[in-house]
């Protein structure tokens, strides 16, 4: 396995297509999780898969989101249609 080539991404089942974030304890309980299984399975080499969070990301979310231990990046889906919240989500980072 090349870990290089592998993301993945996570949202709660009750959080698609709904608007709802859970709390950021949950978020990083369930990437603390994810992580752990991932070492478990492939070793050191686990740290190079990236785990992302999937669900509801907006510009008031996102560095909060992307703060939480073992998030690895973020999937923007609804904001993405909007070129004013993209934009704002962005301008974050830049």
């Amino acid at each position: 396995m090349n870990p290089n080539l592998l993301e993945i991404a996570y949202e709660p089942i009750w959080a698609i297509g709904t608007g709802l974030v859970p709390d950021y304890s949950d978020i990083e309980e369930v990437h603390d999780y994810i992580s752990n299984k991932l070492e478990k399975l492939y070793g050191k080499k686990s740290k190079k898969i990236r785990i992302l969070y999937g669900g509801s990301v907006n510009s008031k979310n996102v560095f909060q989101i992307l703060s939480i231990k073992n998030v690895g990046g973020a999937l923007i889906g609804g904001a993405s249609l909007k070129i004013r919240d993209m934009k704002s989500i962005l301008k974050q980072f830049i």
